[in-house]
């Protein structure tokens, strides 16, 4: 838990945590895309899939991103005097597919903190790891506005 920018000031450039295991199931996949209307056989069709490049169902990249909210949970919480809210992203990449059924974690660091008008920019990398993947399955630069005190937003 970190109760100030300045804690957070003192984590830059080091590995805040790793978040635990989470398989991401055909049925979670099969959910996301209920939601989001994206069936692209690639993730909803085992039978076809297995004939594909892959040789199973693959995890949406933006299933794969919205983990995210999971992880950072899991391995940090700001705890300011003020709101904390998702102010964006910065970067992001898929530098390999997710095997539907595979573990994932997430290793976690802050790389930056920049002044807002609002308050502060706290940039944090996720980097996804999934098991028997060489390279990450994401690379995710977010970024989070901590506002200060006295901002009337609040």
């Amino acid at each position: 838990m970190f109760r100030s920018v300045e804690e957070v000031r003192n984590e830059i450039g080091k590995i805040v945590g790793f978040s635990p295991p989470f398989r991401v199931t055909q049925q979670k996949v099969d959910a996301f895309a209920d939601l989001t209307g994206d069936y692209e056989w690639i993730h909803v069709d085992p039978v076809r899939a297995a004939l594909g490049p892959f040789g199973g169902t693959i995890v949406h990249g933006y299933l794969t991103l919205s983990l995210i909210a999971r992880f950072a949970s899991e391995v940090f919480r700001l705890e300011f005097e003020s709101a904390t809210l998702n102010y964006g992203l910065d970067k992001v990449r898929f530098p390999a597919p997710l095997s539907t059924g595979s573990l994932v974690r997430a290793k976690v660091s802050f790389t930056s903190i920049t002044d807002h008008p609002a308050g502060s920019l706290v940039a944090v990398r996720y980097i996804l790891e999934a098991e028997n993947v060489s390279k990450p399955v994401c690379i995710a630069d977010t970024l989070l506005l901590a506002l200060s005190a006295s901002d009337p937003a609040r």
